[in-house]
Parts: C-alpha cells; sequence; structure tokens
C-alpha cells in the first residue's frame, strides 16, 4: 500500500460511504482491514466500523 501510495492514487471521495467486505468473522484476520487503518492513517474522517 505505502508502495503504490493508495493514499495519493485512490480518490477519496471514491470511496466515499464504501464498504470492504471481507469472509474473515474476526477483523484480525480481515487483510482489508489493514486498507482500512492504512487509508485512515492518511486521511481525515475515516470511520471503521466492523460488522460482525
Amino acid at each position: 500500500m505505502k508502495y503504490r501510495r493508495i493514499e495519493e492514487t485512490i480518490p477519496q471521495e471514491l470511496l466515499d460511504n464504501a464498504v470492504l467486505l471481507c469472509s474473515e468473522d474476526k477483523a484480525h484476520h480481515c487483510h482489508r482491514r489493514l486498507v482500512a487503518e492504512y487509508l485512515a492513517q492518511h486521511w481525515d474522517n475515516i470511520l471503521i466500523e466492523h460488522l460482525f
């Protein structure tokens, strides 16, 4: 993610109200969690909510 600079190449508006889905039942196993947390470090006003 850092190498690809996804925070610069993906417009934040594209992911406005987006949901990243995963089949893992626990958030700590989810690779999409890593994407969400990475973007939250680089973008303002990011809400991460894990759905169970």
